[in-house]
């Protein structure tokens, strides 16, 4: 019997390597970090501005805080966890973005998980970002969604410059100019 390569064939080999590509972790997390694009800036009508800053935060690998002594600087918050995907594929871009700005920017990870957990997995990936559980409700804000990852950007004035919900770059050329220029504000 002779086996003839057909067009339907050929998209089903196609259609099976896609789903196996999706379902096995590293490759999806892959995936994701290649179509991650740059996040969208609000427009000035409308950014939010926060309207309380109170709000403790425990640090899991870093000291705690009240978000109240980050008023007046840029800050970077995003609500994550080990387990997510979309969280998984942004990590290092973010982590590019924090060796170069973490002098002159706040940055504020949010997750839910332990110290343990959390450890583990950025000792694997040579993560070195602060994290923190939240343990007072964070600003309303800063609850637009229940989907991690969720990535607020937010100037000194307290306005909510970029939301982004799922995977971003934020170590793209775009971010880090307006970074530069929130900075400069």
């Amino acid at each position: 019997m002779k086996f003839k390569i057909t067009k339907k064939t050929i998209s089903n080999i196609i259609f099976t390597i896609a789903i196996v590509v999706l379902i096995y972790p590293p490759t999806r997390v892959w995936v994701m970090r290649q179509i991650a694009f740059s996040p969208s800036v609000e427009s000035v009508e409308d950014r939010e501005q926060i309207s309380t800053y109170q709000w403790n935060l425990r640090g899991v690998n870093t000291s705690d805080i009240n978000f109240e002594s980050l008023k007046g600087k840029v800050i970077f918050v995003n609500f994550w966890a080990t387990w997510c995907p979309p969280c998984k594929a942004e990590m290092p871009m973010i982590q590019k973005l924090y060796n170069d700005y973490k002098d002159k920017v706040a940055f504020v990870f949010v997750t839910n998980e332990n110290r343990e957990t959390v450890q583990s997995f950025f000792q694997k990936n040579q993560y070195h970002l602060p994290v923190y559980n939240a343990i007072s409700i964070p600003p309303k804000e800063l609850t637009k969604s229940n989907s991690i990852p969720a990535s607020y950007l937010i100037d000194k004035s307290g306005n909510i410059v970029v939301y982004k919900v799922g995977a971003a770059d934020w170590n793209s050329r775009k971010t880090r100019m307006l970074i530069d220029n929130l900075l400069t504000d």
